[in-house]
């Protein structure tokens, strides 16, 4: 019972360091209004989060070597409430560049020592448990554009200092909870991180490219996503309301992806999930009136949410407990510092004067050639973990 109480508080965890991420997407216009900039520049604050979500993973990886796991988790609940403080007093573009960088990196800290501490906790559920706490992070998505509307009745500072507040109690919260609970040994022998790297690089690289290349996509999707659905013509009102659907759908997402996580072929599964978004991509771009964007909508944020909980049932189950939590690591940051920039680029490509569709369609086409290698590779057994059979470290 005492696991599942630390459980439910890691949930409520995850729940604001996700919403301090994603947060930024429905408030781009804001900063090109506020701040006098463009959609380069805009694109680069929520590239700036997400770096900095993938700066510190190397490092947290090295720390979980020589500390707890919870210990690590407090200390992004204290990173979060002082980033978010700094965004919501941000008087210029580069200070808010700065706290964004800040607010990003509590969200890398926390899911390279949560996830494996989640897997940990409940080793015979690796994929459902995975799920849950995916799912809890996704429903901070859903809401954040319905809260950035009703910041904006006042100021969307607003938004920032609360999540400061709720950031603050969370991780009382969690110390509160972890000092009554039995907790896992399994990642007491990760001490050596280079090595533990080294020994699951082909893992490793295999995760990075399946998810690092379409989170790319997606990133500068759906960071872009209301300012795309207003040059289709839609209502400013709708378009951000489109990015909650987006995300809305991904909340089922989670919990299904993570049970199939656990009964399919990984690898195979995380191929049919890529090619589901690739096709759902497809239909945004080629929607057209309400109806068919809301329902391709609808499929992208399934889609794309199925491939989260996927990717990290494959690592986090394929590794053993005396590397998991370096290795997870490693493959953590190269994963987010490959999608990270994705906003960057959408947003230059926009800005240098290519349509948004255009745009869409080449960086899909892109991910058709990941889906054919690595359906080739895994059929030469060339995969960890794939179907040929081949040991993961």
């Amino acid at each position: 019972m005492s696991r599942t109480r630390l459980f439910g508080s890691l949930c409520a965890m995850v729940f604001l360091i996700n919403f301090a991420r994603v947060v930024f997407a429905p408030l781009v216009g804001e900063f090109i209004d506020e701040f006098s900039i463009r959609e380069g520049t805009a694109g680069l604050v929520v590239t700036l989060a997400w770096l900095g979500s993938a700066s510190p993973r190397l490092p947290t990886g090295w720390l979980l070597t020589r500390t707890s796991r919870t210990k690590v988790v407090l200390l992004s609940g204290v990173v979060l409430t002082l980033g978010s403080i700094g965004v919501a007093v941000a008087p210029d573009v580069r200070t808010l560049m700065v706290a964004a960088f800040c607010v990003g990196s509590a969200s890398g800290v926390y899911f390279i020592a949560a996830n494996p501490f989640v897997s940990e906790l409940f080793p015979s559920h690796v994929g459902r448990v995975l799920g849950i706490h995916g799912m809890a992070s996704q429903l901070s998505a859903v809401v954040a554009a319905p809260v950035v509307t009703v910041a904006l009745w006042y100021d969307w500072r607003v938004a920032f200092y609360g999540l400061a507040l709720a950031a603050a109690a969370t991780t009382v919260v969690v110390l509160v909870f972890a000092r009554e609970t039995d907790l896992p040994h399994a990642g007491d022998a990760d001490t050596d991180f280079l090595a533990g790297a080294r020994s699951a690089w082909k893992l490793i690289l295999s995760g990075v490219l399946l998810m690092g290349l379409t989170s790319f996509v997606w990133q500068g999707l759906f960071n872009f996503y209301e300012l795309y659905m207003i040059d289709k013509g839609l209502p400013a009102t709708t378009a951000r309301n489109l990015l909650t659907v987006v995300f809305a759908a991904g909340v089922p997402a989670f919990l299904v992806s993570g049970d199939l996580a656990d009964r399919l072929p990984r690898v195979r599964y995380i191929l049919a999930v890529i090619t589901a978004f690739i096709l759902s991509v497809l239909a945004v771009v080629f929607a057209s009136g309400i109806v068919a964007v809301v329902l391709a909508s609808v499929l992208v944020g399934f889609s794309i949410h199925m491939l989260f909980p996927a990717t990290d049932a494959y690592l986090l189950g394929s590794l053993p407990d005396d590397v998991r939590g370096s290795a997870y690591a490693v493959f953590s940051a190269g994963a987010m510092t490959t999608q990270a920039t994705g906003s960057w680029v959408v947003g230059e490509a926009i800005e240098f004067g290519f349509a948004y569709d255009t745009v869409f369609l080449t960086l899909t086409a892109g991910l058709v050639l990941l889906v054919v290698a690595f359906a080739i590779l895994d059929r030469a057994g060339r995969v960890p973990g794939g179907s040929g059979g081949e040991m993961a470290v």
